[in-house]
């Protein structure tokens, strides 16, 4: 992906006050990979609209913008009820439950759907149900 600025220019400090984006889960997805080969876009933010499905992933790597991802596991779709901006470094939600921090993106399978990948602290499989509220907080 390319742009007109330097990413390295983006820092936390950019973003301003912003409401949290919910979605509801629709889909449940129970895999893991160790070498899923991930590559995470540049970009720290993305928008994403109301009615979009979107796949949840989580790894335990230190994955980054501009960066890349092996050990994940694929958890669930969900779809976006209360749109916004999210951020790298978000915390991501379970209805009340941390799952981790927003790691990045990888658009693999755009215009279908973007992965979001988030940090957690290791790969075994969160309690997650259709029906579950999905959030992404500032920090």
């Amino acid at each position: 992906m390319s742009a007109p600025y330097d990413f390295r220019r983006i820092t936390p400090n950019v973003y301003g006050d912003r409401r949290p984006v919910t979605g509801e889960t629709v889909a449940l997805l129970h895999i893991a990979f160790e070498d899923r080969g991930l590559k995470l876009i540049e970009t720290k933010s993305r928008t994403v609209r109301r009615y979009e499905i979107h796949e949840l992933m989580i790894t335990d790597e230190d994955a980054a913008p501009g960066g890349g991802a092996d050990r994940v596991r694929a958890i669930g779709f969900f779809e976006v009820t209360e749109s916004g901006l999210i951020v790298v470094g978000d915390e991501v939600w379970i209805e009340d439950r941390l799952l981790g921090k927003l790691a990045g993106y990888d658009q693999t399978h755009m215009p279908n759907h973007m992965n979001i990948v988030v940090k957690t602290d290791g790969l075994d499989e969160p309690v997650l149900r259709v029906g579950d509220r999905i959030s992404f907080k500032p920090c």
